[in-house]
C-alpha cells in the first residue's frame, strides 16, 4: 500500500511538472529553463511508468508465491495425512501427533486434548514407536527430510 500511495504522489507531481513544462515550451521553447525543467519532467514521468510496472512486477511475483506456498502447505498436510496412515496411527495418536510437529510441548497437547500428561506421552510413545523414531526430534526430521532433500 505505501508503494501505491508513494507512486499516487509521484503521478500527482509529474502531471503537475508536464502541465508546467508544457506551459513554458509554449511560452519561450528555447529557453534552457524551459528545456531542463521538461527534461525533469520527462524523467519524473518515467520514473512512474517504471515505478508502476515494477511494483506490477511485484505484485505479481507475491501472488505467485502465495499459490505456490498454499499448494506447499496442502501437499504436506496430505503427505502427513498419508503417512499417518501408513503408520495405522489412531485417532488419538493422529491429534496428539499432530500437535507434537506443530511444537507443542505434552503440557500444551494434555491441555488441549482435556487428557493426562502420562496419557499424552504414552500416545506419543506409540507415534514414536510406529514411526521407527525414538524422540521428538526424529519425528519431526522425519516429515522436514524429505522437503530438504
Amino acid at each position: 500500500m505505501a508503494l501505491a500511495a508513494f507512486l499516487l504522489l509521484q503521478s500527482t507531481a509529474a502531471v503537475f511538472f508536464l502541465g508546467d513544462a508544457l506551459s513554458d515550451m509554449w511560452a519561450n521553447p528555447t529557453a534552457p529553463h524551459s528545456v531542463f525543467e521538461s527534461l525533469v519532467a520527462l524523467a519524473l514521468t518515467l520514473g512512474v511508468v517504471f515505478g508502476a510496472w515494477a511494483l506490477r512486477q511485484t505484485l505479481d511475483q507475491m501472488r505467485a508465491q502465495s499459490r505456490a506456498l498454499q499448494i506447499a502447505r496442502g501437499a504436506l498436510a496430505d503427505a502427513i495425512d498419508a503417512q499417518f496412515t501408513a503408520w495405522g496411527l489412531t485417532p488419538a495418536e493422529r491429534d496428539v501427533a499432530l500437535f507434537a510437529l506443530k511444537g507443542l510441548d505434552v503440557a500444551e497437547i494434555a491441555a488441549l486434548r482435556g487428557a493426562a500428561q502420562g496419557t499424552v506421552r504414552v500416545q506419543m510413545t506409540h507415534v514414536y514407536a510406529k514411526a521407527g523414531v525414538s524422540n521428538r526430534a526424529q519425528f519431526a526430521a522425519w516429515f522436514v527430510e524429505d522437503l530438504l532433500g
